[in-house]
């Protein structure tokens, strides 16, 4: 397979983007659906690697990324997950401990949880976030952001209700605690292969982009 690498792009609007002239800006490892936070001093990244093994990167300056390596995933007895991809990585920071939400073949997500970022620890070893039952889900579900808003956290997430995988869209669950979650009963929020949600502040809303298969900006109606 032709390996995936990092690219940059920045914008005034966040709808008219100018790509970095020094593309890609990071080519150590294959790069793909990735997702950064600021941590301090730093940025931390995550992502997809080749087979769908998720890595972890740092950087100063979103620029340039040092390679971490590997997650290293735990079940909760210590052990290591079973062999296999891990991908779709999404983290989120609270009280000075990390999250991670991880997919396995998109059938379903888990939750680990790490005080440095070195090793990860699932909460259960059954996932947070499963397929179905109803028809939109049913194949596959991978999460794409967590936004807290008013005491809740919300979960983005893309669903495809096709056995092949040949179509995707955007859904949205809600949690109290990050590991029990309620699916939104309209969903899915975002259909025709418009999927991979990410929510971006704007005033006094948001806006989405969906990733894939091309980026999309959606604004409320």
């Amino acid at each position: 397979d032709t390996e995936l690498h990092l690219g940059y792009a920045t914008s005034p609007d966040g709808i008219h983007f100018t790509r970095y002239p020094g593309n890609p800006i990071f080519t150590g490892n294959w790069t793909e659906d990735m997702m950064v936070i600021h941590d301090g001093d730093q940025y931390v990244m995550v992502a997809e690697g080749r087979h769908d093994i998720a890595h972890w990167m740092v950087s100063a300056d979103m620029i340039h990324w040092e390679d971490k390596g590997d997650l290293d995933i735990r079940k909760v007895d210590g052990s290591k997950i079973d062999p296999g991809p891990y991908g779709t990585p999404t983290l989120w920071k609270e009280d000075g401990r990390y999250y991670l939400f991880y997919e396995r073949n998109d059938s379903a997500i888990w939750l680990a949880t790490s005080p440095d970022l070195s090793i990860w620890t699932n909460v259960q070893d059954d996932p947070v976030i499963d397929r179905g039952p109803e028809g939109y889900d049913r194949y596959g579900v991978a999460l794409n952001q967590i936004v807290k808003y008013k005491g809740h956290y919300y979960g983005y997430y893309h669903g495809t209700p096709e056995p092949d995988w040949s179509l995707w869209n955007t859904n949205v669950a809600a949690s109290t605690d990050l590991i029990h979650w309620t699916k939104y009963p309209n969903n899915p929020i975002l259909e025709d292969n418009k999927s991979s949600g990410i929510l971006v502040p704007d005033g006094e809303g948001f806006r989405m982009y969906t990733m894939h298969p091309e980026v999309v900006m959606h604004e409320k109606e």
